[in-house]
């Protein structure tokens, strides 16, 4: 008797355990659900869309979302943990570059293929930089450490202007977010404004031409700027009144 007891106690167990391992690949499952879900409303909608709505495109309940993802904060740097890792990467990459310019270069190059490639990730790049909370304020810190160093060390080189400033990167990564998120499907000129901003940082003279240009003009511009305000087609002028002037 005790043997066949001992026995349903082992089965119990290894039952118990098979639950328990069933558990952890749903819980596993259902975070990825939850995180493609949310590159793809963050991409659609912005990092502001509603946790329903991610919760809803992953088909989970909202309860189970907030158990994996207590704030919005915390699932959008989840959802690009992969981008963000790859652009800290790169910065390590281009301090440990012995060709300052040429890792200075890459990182910006990396960092706006990013903004360029995942449609959701340039509002979270942005957003992830002027946050000062206790959690991420140390490694905010020590990328802001690390890119001042590479800034200096290609100043040093003469590579890069010397009037050069941390805040100049910053603006080029805003403008950059600007047109990827205007023109989401307009690579060429993403890889030419990228290449503007290198020609307009470097102390030297030009390094050879410039990417082919983008077929945007301003006979088609205003498309892009409905594609802003989230129009998916350009309006019509407004008519012209007899004596010349547009009416309202």
């Amino acid at each position: 008797m005790r043997g066949a007891e001992a026995g349903r106690l082992r089965a119990d167990a290894g039952g118990l355990r098979a639950d328990a391992g069933q558990l952890r690949a749903d819980a596993r499952r259902n975070r990825e659900r939850i995180l493609v879900a949310a590159r793809a409303v963050f991409a659609e909608h912005g990092i502001d869309a509603p946790m329903a709505t991610v919760a809803r495109r992953a088909g989970v309940g909202v309860a189970t979302l907030y158990r994996r993802f207590e704030t919005r904060d915390a699932l959008v740097r989840a959802a690009f943990a992969q981008q963000m890792e790859t652009c800290a990467r790169a910065l390590t990459d281009a301090l440990a570059d012995p060709d300052p310019w040429r890792g200075f270069r890459r990182l910006v190059e990396t960092a706006c293929a990013l903004q360029r490639e995942e449609r959701g990730f340039p509002a979270a790049f942005v957003a992830a930089f002027p946050d000062s909370t206790t959690e991420h304020a140390p490694t905010r810190d020590r990328a802001e450490r690390d890119l001042r160093t590479l800034i200096r060390k290609a100043q040093d080189a003469g590579a890069l202007r010397t009037d050069f400033h941390p805040s100049d990167l910053a603006v080029a990564l805003l403008a950059h977010c600007g047109l990827v998120s205007a023109l989401p499907g307009d690579e060429a000129a993403s890889r030419r404004l990228v290449a503007y901003l290198l020609e307009s940082f470097r102390a030297g003279p030009s390094n050879g031409p410039l990417p082919d240009p983008s077929s945007l003009s301003l006979h088609n511009f205003p498309a892009a700027a409905d594609n802003v305000r989230g129009s998916t087609t350009a309006r019509p002028s407004p008519p012209r009144s007899p004596g010349g002037s547009r009416r309202a």
